[in-house]
């Protein structure tokens, strides 16, 4: 997977005992900042193809109570996605593949989340070419390091896991790339009272 910004430079953020204080109803959060990115994998051959979207939207609402009560929903810009093979952008937003020209966007819409902020396993909706699947991604919370321990005004939210890209009609080049794609969501959100 591609990362545009490297994992280590953040910290897992917090556990629930450590939410701020009066925070008794869900916290509304909102895409910001420039470092939002969703980077993708897929086999292609021995080789490995990777490449990202631009997010266009997110948004987190975060429950420090009952992360059962937490919601995600993120969109994505499939017809500004990139790729490490010159081709394979273009064959990406192809009419085999995504067919961004119809379906410019790709959507994720939880349904459940369990867990805790620190690790959760969110149960949601993927929408692409304009085929809705059911998926789980492994969710967590991070914060940059060197940020306020009570500092929750701005987080980053990190979706990881794989789909089958043939369950949503984008079964393009079967004998040369994987079914599997493995994909690496990473949002940066700002508490809406904060921006």
């Amino acid at each position: 997977m591609t990362a545009a910004i490297p994992l280590r430079a953040f910290l897992v953020l917090f556990l629930i005992s450590a939410a701020p204080m009066g925070w008794a109803a869900p916290v509304l959060y909102v895409l910001d900042g420039d470092t939002s990115r969703v980077g993708f994998s897929v086999d292609f051959g021995p080789d490995e193809i990777t490449g990202r979207f631009p997010v266009a939207d997110a948004q987190l609402t975060l429950d420090f109570d009952k992360v059962s009560n937490t919601s995600v929903s993120v969109t994505l810009d499939a017809e500004g996605a990139s790729a490490s093979f010159p081709f394979a952008a273009q064959a990406l937003k192809g009419p085999s593949i995504l067919y961004t020209k119809k379906y410019p966007s790709i959507a994720f819409e939880s349904t459940s989340v369990e867990g805790s902020t620190a690790g959760a396993l969110v149960q949601g909706d993927l929408t692409i070419r304009g085929v809705t699947r059911p998926v789980a991604l492994q969710a967590g919370l991070f914060r940059r390091a060197g940020t306020d321990p009570r500092d929750f005004s701005r987080l980053f939210i990190r979706l990881t896991g794989a789909v089958s890209r043939s369950a949503f009609g984008a079964s393009g080049w079967p004998d040369a790339v994987s079914d599997e794609v493995r994909i690496d969501i990473l949002a940066e959100v700002a508490r809406v009272d904060a921006k």
